[in-house]
């Protein structure tokens, strides 16, 4: 697979290495940055073998499918530095936005379903996971590194899962790994330059609203002890779901897994 960076993002230095085959290519991001790699660079596959998500959960990229991370220093705090994966998710949205209209245009076909971003880092279409995102930091010396890895089901998705999963292939989409990553290192240019090093995620926040999947619906949220459920209200100013009990009480939500509906589902998302 041959992979390119697209206009806009050649214009602004950032730089790309691609890879037959990887681990991961956050641990790649991440060792990088402890030597001395301060970016902005991309590391990318379409064959990633021990990749990760969430909690350490297993992220295993097939051929076909894009394992995409960009590491980067920058000079904000860690709460500041999380805010970056909304930015992520809108980059990402966009990205497959691209490729499913030049897919449409290309076989005079019909649009897939509409893609919605799940709180905090997950793509989906309908209530079924198409991406994800993970975004992972360090403090190496006196900077701070992070690295932001997506991962887009292109070819085919894992079956069995406790949470739907589908591909760009699934929904009638041709697309491959090389044309979403183009657009997305261009889409990633646009939404990082708004994110401004947190500065702009009073920007950030209304788009991301605008794509929310749930938003004003019930969910329940696992966070490591009893789930929490709500009607999915906002997001804050800092990223964190707000949940809207019945009592009149709003719960922020730094982190956690949701799952659609009054009562949580079994199973990992």
């Amino acid at each position: 697979m041959t992979f390119a960076l697209g206009s806009r993002a050649k214009a602004l230095g950032y730089r790309l290495e691609s890879f037959e085959s990887i681990g991961s290519t956050n641990a790649e991001a991440l060792e990088r940055a402890r030597n001395g790699e301060w970016g902005p660079l991309w590391l990318v596959t379409d064959q990633q073998t021990a990749g990760r998500g969430r909690r350490q959960r297993a992220w295993i990229s097939p051929p076909g499918n894009l394992a995409a991370t960009i590491v980067e220093t920058i000079d904000v705090q860690p709460p500041v530095a999380a805010t970056l994966g909304f930015a992520a998710g809108l980059a990402l949205e966009a990205a497959l936005r691209t490729v499913s209209m030049e897919s449409v245009m290309r076989l005079s076909g019909s649009a897939a379903g509409k893609f919605v971003l799940k709180w905090p880092n997950d793509v989906l279409v309908g209530r079924e996971k198409l991406a994800g995102i993970l975004l992972e930091a360090e403090t190496v010396g006196d900077k701070f590194s992070v690295a932001v890895g997506m991962g887009t089901n292109i070819v085919s998705a894992p079956e069995g899962t406790p949470y739907p999963a589908t591909s760009l292939a699934g929904l009638g989409i041709k697309s491959d790994a090389g044309d979403l990553f183009m657009a997305l290192s261009d889409s990633w240019a646009e939404f990082r330059g708004i994110w401004d090093n947190g500065r702009g995620f009073t920007d950030i926040r209304p788009m991301w609203l605008e794509r929310a999947a749930g938003l004003g619906e019930p969910v329940s949220v696992q966070s490591g002890g009893a789930p929490i459920e709500g009607i999915f209200e906002t997001i804050d100013d800092t990223g964190c779901m707000i949940l809207a009990k019945s009592d009149g009480k709003r719960i922020p939500i730094a982190a956690g897994d949701v799952y659609f509906g009054a009562v949580r589902s079994s199973g990992a998302a």
